[in-house]
């Protein structure tokens, strides 16, 4: 398609762990795993799942920011992957990242001014000082911020405008694409909701397209055009925020959903529990990755990995049974129940 703009194809990452006791080598570390998908021209897609599952990963590999170990990365017609580091350097004007922790991304060592200008001084944007202060103010005035404060240091803000300050950084150059890596995590949650209505402002009128991680689904409703739901390295299901939030196929993303709080207090909606932990990187299961905690386990699930398939409606899931389990939006009261007795009954637990 023609406005595609990041296309992400088969993008793995394995982690070599250090030696273990008596110089043995440990156990390799699968964080990404055959991930496939893209994201459009001025589209914000959001990335959520449990802590652990390979988001964070997965941005850092979009962005070069890591090594990946297999895969390809297009972006405007070349991939990123084969890149010369001087090619990829050039490239890095319209490829930015928002880090997670406004406290530890942002050097207390110096102004906002000089950190919001480093980039305008790597790729000579405006020939002097005076230029540069000029063109720091407006991005401090575009985030929310009084122009003033480019001469103080980080640790006279708070959390809040500590991300608006990372905000005017990634902003700088007028990228295309940014990585918002949890942005809002470390928030208050009044903060989250200024930080995200600023993201979806400066989008609208700078044009760029996001990716945007997070946990918390609630976020992410207020902000995306399509979510991609990632457990253990893998994205499970994928499609337009309506379509996932209202019809979810694949039970992960319908557990996931069945805890985001309902803003009608007379709503009535059953929590599911997904039993057990989220098993280890290290030690990913045979075939389904998500068949150690489903409800709806079968032999299947414990022997073939399902692929990413299209359900006829842009909605992509990775289930061996989606189509025959798909979730529509009032049924979560029941979900578990109804479930846990179809597949008792079939003895395939």
């Amino acid at each position: 398609m023609n406005d595609v703009l990041i296309s992400a194809r088969n993008l793995g990452k394995t982690f070599s762990s250090a030696s273990g006791l008596l110089g043995r080598k440990g156990r390799d570390v699968r964080a990404v795993d055959g991930v496939s998908f893209d994201v459009h021209r001025r589209e914000t897609v959001a990335l959520v799942g449990e802590s652990g599952c390979g988001k964070s990963t997965l941005g850092r590999l979009l962005l070069r920011l890591i090594e990946a170990s297999e895969g390809e990365v297009h972006y405007m017609g070349k991939d990123l992957l084969k890149l010369s580091r001087e090619q990829m350097r050039a490239m890095r004007k319209d490829l930015q990242f928002v880090f997670q922790d406004p406290y530890g991304s942002l050097s207390p060592r110096r102004t906002i001014f000089e950190i919001i200008s480093e980039p305008l001084e790597v790729f000579s944007v405006g020939k002097t000082r005076s230029q540069r202060r000029e063109r720091v103010a407006q991005l401090l005035d575009q985030v929310g911020l009084s122009p003033s404060f480019m001469d103080r240091q980080p640790r006279q803000f708070s959390g809040g405008q500590r991300q608006r300050i990372g905000i005017a950084r990634a902003i700088a150059l007028d990228p295309t694409f940014i990585v918002a890596d949890e942005p809002v995590s470390s928030l208050d949650v009044s903060v989250q909701a200024q930080i995200v209505n600023l993201m979806q402002d400066l989008q609208e009128d700078k044009g760029f397209s996001f990716l945007f991680i997070a946990h918390d689904l609630s976020v992410v409703r207020h902000i995306a055009d399509r979510v991609a739901v990632m457990y253990l390295g893998r994205i499970v299901e994928i499609g337009p925020k309506a379509m996932v939030y209202d019809t979810p196929h694949h039970p992960y993303t319908q557990a996931l959903l069945s805890a985001v709080p309902e803003p009608d207090p007379d709503a009535k909606k059953t929590q599911i529990i997904l039993e057990g932990d989220v098993p280890s990187p290290a030690n990913v299961p045979p075939g389904c990755s998500f068949h150690t905690r489903c409800p709806i386990v079968q032999a299947v699930c414990r022997r073939d990995r399902p692929p990413l398939l299209d359900t006829g409606k842009g909605q992509m899931v990775a289930c061996h049974f989606a189509e025959a389990h798909p979730l529509t939006k009032g049924e979560h009261a029941d979900l578990a129940k109804t479930r846990l007795q179809a597949v008792g009954s079939t003895g395939a637990l």
